[in-house]
């Protein structure tokens, strides 16, 4: 009988904070760096979408503390878009530190506390049917039926948990808004999540020059609920599904 979670070694506090990557590798097709476990699973995945017409390609994967922290300093100053809740752009120096801050959780991880860390996560697309030229946009009415990635939300839908996969962001629970693109390797990342607390993250912030700190730091047990805790159950197929190595059919 399979038990949940048998394959994967805990995080210690630096990886499940994004401060090491010693839990992640670098992998050439698909592009990207995943926890070892996690990018077995996802090969096999997308080998099996390959089989439906879907090439599936991550174009977000492991994501360290610095990076996060990159992303987070430039929407606070402005200097990278900032968005509200009905992805509208919004003007940051027209907002208050605290608003800033609630702005910027909508969309983005405090650094420490993204599941981006913990190399379980990664963010989706169909290579066949995205934009030739530009940038990639995430957005959710690609992934709804008519979208560009329709095709690849269904498949999603009915086969991901089969290799462990589920969409952590899959409703708005007042937290992060639902993020279709965005999937999680359970037997990886519900460990994880069970490991993080409010002293760890307090602790992986305390030298970081993270723009909003003070703010942060008064509403951190708070925003950790909201932004951090607040996810999808995991479901029964994917807690109990195995790391599956390439070509492997799930059970």
């Amino acid at each position: 009988m399979r038990t949940p979670y048998a394959n994967s070694a805990p995080l210690n506090e630096l990886e499940l904070t994004g401060r090491a990557s010693s839990h992640v590798r670098l992998c050439a097709e698909p592009p990207c760096t995943l926890h070892c476990d996690a990018l077995l699973a996802l090969q096999a995945m997308r080998l099996a979408a390959l089989g439906d017409g879907i090439d599936m390609l991550p174009v977000s994967s492991f994501r360290d503390f610095a990076r996060q922290l990159e992303i987070w300093n430039a929407k606070y100053s402005g200097e990278r878009a900032l968005r509200g809740r009905d992805n509208r752009i919004l003007d940051s120096a027209a907002l208050s530190p605290a608003e800033r801050v609630a702005a910027i959780l909508v969309w983005s991880a405090l650094p420490g506390a993204s599941r981006h860390h913990w190399g379980s996560d990664c963010d989706l697309i169909d290579r066949r049917t995205a934009p030739q030229a530009g940038p990639i946009e995430l957005l959710s009415e690609d992934f709804a039926a008519g979208g560009r990635y329709a095709a690849l939300n269904d498949w999603l839908e009915a086969r991901a948990a089969d290799f462990g996969f589920f969409r952590p962001y899959d409703r708005d629970r007042g937290g992060v808004q639902p993020e279709p693109w965005h999937l999680s390797y359970a037997p990886v990342a519900a460990p994880a999540l069970t490991a993080m607390s409010p002293a760890l993250l307090r602790t992986a912030l305390e030298s970081a020059p993270l723009a909003g700190a003070e703010v942060v730091a008064v509403q951190l047990p708070e925003l950790f609920e909201r932004y951090v805790m607040a996810v999808a159950e995991v479901p029964h197929a994917a807690r109990y599904a195995r790391a599956l190595s390439r070509g492997a059919t799930p059970a």
